[in-house]
């Protein structure tokens, strides 16, 4: 009987991490206008939700708190003042739930630069050798009614995403 629960336990876990959500991992922000990588993130899964953390940023010190940001936001999954929190190592991204078509959505962006917060939606792009060359995350904040700015990111491995320091 332990050896079968045992067995049961270990196909279940096998079976989490063999499907494991593709936009779950680490990206590369990628400057829309120059094509500079930005930033190292990691995006994870707790508690049914997506989230996605900054792990290092390009071309300042890491220990920069989000000044430009307000006190607090709804929903947001921190305790304490946000404006005082660093960039690095916190979740930016936040609360994005599954749907049908493999999106991510009804969550929550911040963006630090300026402090606004707007709605967020996440799509994996499967490298095709047309459109994209690698793996692709689209992140697409939006202010309502559809219309809002998507960035695309790059796949990229732990050490490149913590490298930026």
């Amino acid at each position: 009987m332990k050896k079968i629960i045992a067995l049961c336990l270990g196909l279940i876990m096998t079976a989490g991490i063999c499907f494991s959500d593709p936009v779950e991992g680490f990206w590369i922000s990628v400057d829309d206008k120059t094509g500079q990588d930005t930033a190292g993130w990691e995006m994870y899964q707790q508690n049914g939700k997506l989230y996605g953390k900054v792990l290092s940023t390009a071309g300042y010190p890491q220990d920069v708190k989000a000044v430009n940001c307000k006190e607090s936001y709804r929903d947001f999954p921190l305790q304490g003042k946000v404006n005082q929190m660093p960039i690095v190592g916190t979740p930016w991204i936040f609360g994005l739930l599954p749907d049908r078509s493999g999106q991510w959505k009804d969550g929550h962006v911040i963006d630090t630069r300026t402090g606004k917060m707007y709605k967020c939606r996440v799509t994996y792009r499967a490298a095709d050798g047309n459109r994209f060359k690698t793996d692709t995350m689209e992140m697409r904040g939006e202010i309502g009614l559809g219309i809002g700015m998507s960035v695309f990111w790059r796949k990229g491995t732990q050490e490149e995403a913590v490298s930026f320091r």
